[in-house]
């Protein structure tokens, strides 16, 4: 950090240190410029369009197959390029080399970014194992998976009310937990990255009315591709009438909190401080290491490669791909603005 004595004022290039000039450019305040009826209301458009699209796939009782498809390949696609275009690169901008945390102390001694991203793949890939590990031994079963087709007919053509526990093995439940877990670790990357997104629009200056469309569009297409791997899991009866729910409101909570909370600090919230970009580089770092493995092994890999119920029909498996590729296009390109 900046040492107090520093002068960015009067600055001599030839003998200054190169972490107390980055140091003092990133020391300016927010842009806060007002527009705070605008902001405001981003805050109910954001939660309301991006929970709306999280929630369709997950309620549509007999979603015809295609739209299925789209949606969840899509997704696919929107969550890996997240993971490197919207969490890796801004991690190395606020906590890489040529920063002014990574050019400060400890910082400065080794690539903190992809360290802490390998650890996090490192973590998640480990809590995979163990738990298809315990299942195979406890169980004596693989990891499955449903097919495409049954995902989006037979699943939600069963009649909820005549399902009970009784009908769930002790097999499908440790199924369904397996599954289930993948998801929560996919979702809790999502929402580490909308938390600091949000912070950021409800203090933005000039570029808040970019942001503002492209954050919509951003949260809308996450929640598309979480709704959609959602709406495949197995839920049991006795959670099937609420949980996907629940989660479908906290992906759509998740961003509007924030930018209500960095309105609330408007005056005092600094996104260029030193402070703030240690704690967003380390969780943008953190949830790329996570969506990187859950967009490449959980998601790609094993629907494309290692899926035995994979479509032979080479029609459908390119509309799979375009979606895909489709989804990663889009969401690269948003990257330009945010």
């Amino acid at each position: 950090m900046a040492s107090s004595s520093f002068d960015p004022e009067h600055v001599n290039l030839l003998t200054a240190d190169p972490a107390q000039v980055i140091c003092a450019l990133n020391a300016s305040g927010n842009e806060y410029d007002g527009k705070l009826g605008a902001r405001i209301s981003s805050i109910f458009v954001i939660w309301i369009i991006s929970t709306l699209v999280t929630v369709f796939p997950v309620a549509a009782k007999r979603i015809p197959l295609h739209v299925y498809l789209f949606a969840r390949f899509f997704g696919s696609g929107v969550i890996v390029a997240t993971a490197f275009i919207h969490l890796l690169d801004p991690a190395y901008g606020e906590i890489g080399p040529n920063t002014c945390v990574g050019m400060t102390g400890g910082w400065a001694q080794y690539s903190w970014v992809p360290a802490i991203a390998l650890t996090s793949v490192t973590v998640i890939f480990l809590v995979d194992l163990c738990a298809e590990r315990y299942v195979e031994m406890k169980y004596g079963i693989q990891h499955q998976h449903t097919s495409l087709q049954d995902a989006v007919t037979v699943y939600h053509e069963k009649d909820v009310e005549q399902t009970t526990t009784t009908d769930i093995t002790r097999v499908e439940e440790q199924q369904f937990r397996t599954q289930f877990g993948a998801f929560l670790i996919l979702e809790f990357g999502v929402i580490f990255h909308s938390v600091v997104i949000g912070l950021n629009l409800g203090v933005a200056g000039e570029e808040f009315s970019t942001l503002y469309v492209v954050l919509i569009f951003h949260q809308s297409f996450e929640g598309l591709g979480i709704g959609a791997r959602l709406s495949d899991i197995p839920f049991p009866a006795r959670l099937r009438g609420w949980l996907p729910w629940l989660l479908c409101i906290a992906y759509g909570l998740t961003t509007p909190i924030c930018i209500a909370i960095g309105l609330g600090l408007r005056t005092t919230y600094n996104p260029n401080s030193f402070t703030a970009n240690i704690v967003s580089g380390t969780l943008d770092s953190i949830s790329a290491g996570i969506l990187i493995y859950t967009g490449l092994v959980e998601l790609l890999a094993r629907d494309f490669i290692f899926d035995p119920n994979r479509t032979k029909d080479n029609k459908r498996l390119a509309f799979m791909v375009v979606s895909f590729l489709l989804g990663a296009g889009i969401m690269a390109l948003l990257g330009k603005w945010a």
